[in-house]
């Protein structure tokens, strides 16, 4: 049962959310307000600024104002994206640690559905959803991920959404959070999923789209190509790692061909995977 409006005040938070904000003034109050309206109220909002050149952090600031539930820092130097989610979990005092991005929206009852899992499902020591696309146009794509996944998963794509995911805190403090190491820049998100399972953990995906990434349809960025050798080295690790048989090794590769193909076939090859 959701707590009563008011009481949430003088409660330890069940739920603390991780936002690393960087350079998002335009869509920050936007991301924000959806986690107000959660339907599920016993949660704390830890936005931690690296360092922003616009005014994010003082935006951040002046949001923080509306409800005691959100709480602002800001990094003294630019640290990047999982150094500053380490710093958000320091700060974090509830059970469940779940993820937002400054720049994104998600449904009202995500909350509320991704705590009930955790709730009545120990065995999950995760729990995400399906993901939209959508930008000033509105939805444009669609993501979808296995209810339950598996290591044979891991072998195309990151099988869980990381930025719409709610994670036992005890779990990712065990696992030692996000990774600095350059060997997984860029895709820390998909080396933590495989830390999860391969120490023996498991996680859900609510069958909903309940997460919406803000991505502009027309402006399709590549990945460096440094950063498609950085996730060729991890997914052929995790391949030996989970034993994986050798049609699943050879999947390992396409990061390294994507980055070879011309960018109009690229672009056809994304526009693809996303249409709805």
């Amino acid at each position: 049962m959701n707590a009563a409006k008011g009481d949430y005040m003088n409660k330890t938070p069940l739920v603390s959310v991780l936002m690393a904000i960087y350079n998002c003034e335009d869509t920050l109050e936007e991301a924000v307000d959806c986690i107000l309206n959660q339907t599920y109220e016993n949660w704390e909002l830890i936005m931690y600024d690296d360092c922003s050149s616009d005014n994010t952090y003082e935006l951040a600031k002046k949001l923080a104002e509306k409800d005691g539930r959100i709480k602002v820092f800001k990094n003294e130097k630019n640290l990047t994206l999982a150094p500053t989610l380490n710093e958000c979990l320091k700060k974090a005092q509830g059970e469940y640690t779940a993820r937002m991005d400054g720049d994104d929206v998600c449904d009202s009852t995500r909350f509320e559905k991704e705590v009930d899992v955790l709730n009545n499902h120990k065995e999950f020591a995760v729990v995400s959803c399906l993901m939209n696309m959508y930008d000033d146009e509105g939805i444009y794509g669609k993501v979808g991920f296995p209810e339950k996944p598996q290591k044979i998963d891991f072998a195309n794509n990151s099988p869980i959404c990381h930025a719409g995911c709610m994670m036992r805190k005890a779990v990712l403090e065990e696992l030692g959070g996000y990774s600095n190491s350059p060997k997984v820049e860029r895709i820390e998100d998909y080396d933590l999923w495989i830390r999860l399972y391969e120490a023996g953990y498991k996680a859900y995906n609510i069958q909903e789209y309940l997460y919406s990434m803000r991505n502009d349809r027309n402006a399709i960025k590549r990945k460096k190509y440094k950063f498609r050798i950085t996730e060729y080295r991890l997914k052929k690790d995790m391949c030996k790692k989970f034993g994986l048989p050798v049609k699943y090794k050879i999947q390992s590769y396409k990061p390294l061909i994507l980055g070879l193909v011309p960018s109009s076939v690229y672009k056809m090859l994304q526009k693809k995977r996303y249409k709805v």
